[in-house]
């Protein structure tokens, strides 16, 4: 249903992406470094949104950011 043999095709073409049937063999190790770059590059811009934030309006409810926001950590 879809699944195309494998063909021989032209060797002289480059593709970012790896190809016709790309298997490198560093697949695991890669995917965990960009997961690693991408976990640290979250957790600076969750740093940097939490010293920002600020609320003119006090929330009526509590809130998940009242737990990381500077405004309320002199509050407990």
């Amino acid at each position: 249903m879809g699944a195309v043999s494998r063909y021989p095709y032209p060797k002289d073409v480059w593709s970012p992406a790896g190809g016709w049937w790309s298997r490198p063999k560093t697949w695991k190790s890669n995917t965990v470094i960009a997961a690693l770059g991408m976990a640290v590059t979250l957790g600076a811009v969750w740093r940097v949104s939490a010293e920002k934030e600020v609320r003119y309006q006090q929330p009526k409810r509590w809130i998940p950011s009242m737990m990381w926001a500077k405004q309320y950590k002199d509050q407990e």
